[in-house]
């Protein structure tokens, strides 16, 4: 457990810097960190003390410094990249000149269980907890924020923000998360790589977010907590404010052996993590599609207030596996009320398929999607809607039904209380294509859309458990 005092006005310049200072970069790595921040719309510094390599950095156009005692300013951000030896010489220089925190990607100590990488850490660890020094890692990515342009990686996106905060021990988990939500409409606000985790933990973070307007929903990536008291206290109190979607690793025996290497950390079994999570109110998910998904669905949705579920589309054996999709994810697929089968009698169509729930269109009764959505968007026994769309690229009658099943599920979810949203399926790479410029459109309007029935459902379900904590749902 750290002895630092967190200090948020100091994490509030490290997250949010004017001024960061790299320390250490070279041309072994084809300078990653300071190429990462060319898109840094604060002040870049550089602090390096090989001529060969100094060289290269004025290449860049980055004003460079001997030592990190001369920047002519206060520096919000360092982000330390030397070798292990001298990362404690570094930090002492981030203590004098009073930088609000130093990121140190500098790996090596206790995640090695060698001797030597154990005493580094404790001695990194006892002098930034003697100052009060807020340091982040060491073994870790950093920060990513990137409205301010500030980067864990060259090829992550700038210029805007979203509203997702992501925490996460991974520095891949973390890239991968930015660039992975990025392309389903799930950007960041901030987010954090924090490694070992000596001195500020997962709970530091999360405590840190939550305060945080801008942030409506977090994502954790966690292979263990230090100060599990403190974690879970602050994880109950954060998750009746917002929603928090945790991934956790080490769920094996296997996974347990990895993070002794990767983070160093302490795993928690699984039946007492899972337990953990339901009393605080935090939504468990299995891997990074999911986490994914689950933001998606919180993010959009209208808050989700039951299990029952009114879907359209699909044909065959297909609402077979919707109905078995939905039912395994503990959701309903009630019957509809004799007034919405009278309604839909009076211009069914369809020899051989049907409308019980789910809906069978087939090809005949597309054209009545309109009809079809607001009966069941009527209907009392449905408290969600859900609309299957198959994609079929070079059919001019698809492609005319798919605008109009797009701007009908855009126009239904201004007008509608109930959760709606939207699952594609596809065949091909090209048809993958067409299912991202869906989705773009549709959740552009608010209608979260998901690649696979099993992923929309588990979606759903995970929406639901959520509003359920939050006290929304009553006898459900």
């Amino acid at each position: 457990m750290s002895k630092v005092k967190v200090d948020f006005a100091k994490l509030d310049r490290a997250f949010n810097p004017r001024c960061v200072a790299v320390i250490g970069d070279s041309g072994n790595n084809d300078f990653r960190w300071l190429r990462a921040q060319s898109t840094f719309t604060g002040k870049l510094y550089s602090v390096q003390v090989n001529p060969k390599t100094v060289e290269g950095i004025k290449a860049l156009g980055v004003e460079n410094y001997t030592s990190l005692l001369d920047i002519p300013e206060a520096v919000d951000l360092a982000i330390v990249a030397v070798p292990r030896a001298v990362a404690h010489r570094v930090l002492q220089d981030c203590i004098r000149k009073e930088v609000a925190a130093a990121h140190f990607f500098t790996a090596g100590f206790s995640e090695t269980n060698s001797e030597e990488g154990r005493e580094l850490e404790r001695r990194l660890t006892e002098t930034a907890e003697q100052a009060n020094f807020h340091l982040i890692g060491p073994n870790c990515m950093g920060i990513f924020n990137p409205r301010l342009g500030l980067r864990q990686n060259e090829g992550q996106y700038t210029g805007f923000a979203g509203p997702v905060g992501f925490i996460s021990q991974s520095g891949n988990h973390a890239m991968n998360f930015s660039l992975l939500g990025h392309l389903q409409g799930v950007d960041i606000n901030k987010s954090v790589s924090f490694g070992n985790g000596v001195v500020l933990d997962s709970a530091d973070f999360l405590e840190y977010f939550s305060r945080d307007p801008e942030i409506k929903i977090i994502g954790m990536y966690l292979e263990g907590v230090k100060d599990g008291r403190r974690f879970f206290r602050v994880l109950r109190e954060v998750s009746a404010r917002k929603p928090v979607i945790i991934l956790k690793g080490g769920r094996t025996g296997g996974g347990e052996r990895a993070i002794a290497s990767h983070t160093g950390s302490l795993a928690v079994p699984q039946a007492i993590w899972e337990a953990a999570m339901r009393q605080c109110g935090a939504i468990s998910v299995a891997n990074m599609d999911e986490l994914v998904d689950t933001v998606k669905a919180l993010l959009h949705l209208a808050p989700v207030r039951s299990k029952r579920v009114g879907i359209i589309g699909g044909s065959g054996g297909q609402s077979v596996a919707v109905a078995d999709a939905f039912g395994e994810a503990g959701l309903e697929l009630p019957p509809l009320t004799r007034q919405s089968y009278d309604e839909l009698a009076t211009f069914w169509t369809l020899i051989g398929g049907g409308y019980p729930n789910p809906i069978d269109t087939g090809n005949d009764n597309r054209k009545e999607i309109k009809r079809i959505l607001e009966i069941l968007e009527r209907d009392t026994n449905i408290d969600n809607l859900v609309l299957l769309i198959l994609l079929m690229p070079g059919n001019a009658a698809n492609t005319a039904q798919l605008e109009n099943s797009i701007n009908l599920m855009v126009d239904m979810r201004k007008k509608t209380l109930k959760p709606l949203m939207a699952i594609t399926t596809f065949f091909t790479n090209e048809d993958m294509q067409q299912a991202r410029d869906v989705t773009q459109k549709l959740e552009g309007g608010g209608v979260p859309t998901f690649h696979t029935i099993e992923r929309g459902a588990r979606a759903l379900r995970n929406a639901l458990r959520y509003y359920r904590f939050r006290g929304t749902v009553e006898g459900v």
